[in-house]
C-alpha cells in the first residue's frame, strides 16, 4: 500500500476536473454542479460527449484484453479516472489471473474510491499510487514495488495527453516513462482530436483554457509521433472503435460521423 488509506482527502469543487466530467458523461455519481455545468456546456459543442467518453472506455477494455491474451501480465494505467466497473484489472485478470496493475492518478475524488482499484484476485495485485502525471519518477519508483519492471509492462495513457500541451512536456513525458521499459513493454494511447470538427476543438479548447485547465486536440499524425521507435499493433493509430472491435464491447453511436478520438497499441522492440 502507498499509505493512501491516511491521506485526507480534500475535493476543489470550485472548478471542474477532467475525471469528474469523464465520470458524469458515464453516468457516474462522482461528480459535483461544476463538472456537470461545463460537461453540458461540451454537449452543447458536441452532442456526443457521453458516446466519446463510452468509446474511450469501450477502447480501454478490448486493449487490456488483447495485451492480457498476448502474454503481459502487468498494466501501468497512469489517469486511470474514477473507478467505473468492469476497471482495467478486472478485465486483465479475466485473462490473465496473475496480472499486476498498478494505477495512478491526482484526482483527491479518486483517491477516494481507490478501494475499489483494489478487489485484485488472489494470484494477482493492485494498487493505487496518488501523484501527478508529470512525475512520472515518482510514479515509476513506487510503481516498482508492484511491478517487475525486467519483465513486460503496459503503460496505459488513456485520455489524458490532451490535458497536456506541448509545452507542458507532452512528448518528454511519454519519452520519460516508455525509457525506463523492458523491451517487450506496450504503450496503449487515447486521444481527442480536431480533425472532424476544427471549430468546435478550438471551443473547447477555449473554454478548458478559461477556466485554467489545458485541453490539447491532437490530429491523427500528432498522436502517431508519441509512438517513435515502437513497433505499431495493426491497425496503427485508428480510430478508438476501429481498434480491433471483434475484441468486442463496440459502442453502438447514432449517426455516421465518427467520433472524434483516435487511439494506438505499440510495442517497445
Amino acid at each position: 500500500m502507498t499509505g493512501h488509506e491516511s491521506q485526507a482527502v480534500e475535493i476543489d469543487t470550485s472548478k471542474p476536473h477532467p475525471a469528474r466530467m469523464y465520470d458524469w458523461f458515464l453516468g457516474g455519481k462522482d461528480n459535483y454542479p461544476v463538472d456537470e455545468q461545463m460537461a453540458k456546456q461540451l454537449l452543447a459543442l458536441d452532442s456526443r460527449g457521453r458516446d466519446m467518453a463510452r468509446v474511450n472506455r469501450a477502447f480501454m477494455h478490448r486493449a487490456t484484453r488483447w495485451l492480457a491474451e498476448n502474454g503481459v501480465h502487468q498494466f501501468l494505467d497512469i489517469g486511470s479516472g474514477i473507478p467505473t466497473e468492469p476497471n482495467l484489472h478486472q478485465i486483465a485478470q479475466q485473462a490473465a489471473p496473475d496480472a499486476r496493475v498498478v494505477y495512478c492518478d491526482n484526482d483527491p475524488i479518486v483517491l477516494a474510491h481507490a478501494a475499489a482499484l483494489l478487489r485484485s484476485t488472489p494470484e494477482g495485485a493492485t494498487e493505487y499510487i496518488q501523484a501527478d502525471a508529470r512525475r512520472p519518477e515518482t510514479i515509476l519508483e513506487e510503481a516498482g514495488k508492484v511491478l517487475d519492471f525486467t519483465e513486460p509492462v503496459a503503460l496505459s495513457l488513456l485520455a489524458l495527453l490532451h490535458f497536456l500541451d506541448d509545452e507542458d512536456g507532452a512528448a518528454e513525458l511519454v519519452d520519460r516513462l516508455v525509457e525506463q521499459l523492458p523491451s517487450g513493454s506496450y504503450l496503449v494511447l487515447s486521444h481527442t482530436t480536431g480533425d472532424f470538427n476544427p471549430e468546435g476543438a478550438a471551443q473547447a479548447r477555449a473554454m478548458y483554457k478559461a477556466r485554467g485547465m489545458t485541453l490539447r486536440p491532437r490530429s491523427r499524425t500528432e498522436l502517431t509521433e508519441f509512438f517513435h521507435g515502437l513497433e505499431l499493433v495493426e491497425p496503427g493509430v485508428s480510430l478508438s472503435a476501429d481498434w480491433h472491435p471483434e475484441l468486442g464491447e463496440v459502442i453502438d453511436v447514432p449517426g455516421d460521423e465518427p467520433i472524434p478520438g483516435y487511439a494506438g497499441v505499440a510495442r517497445k522492440p
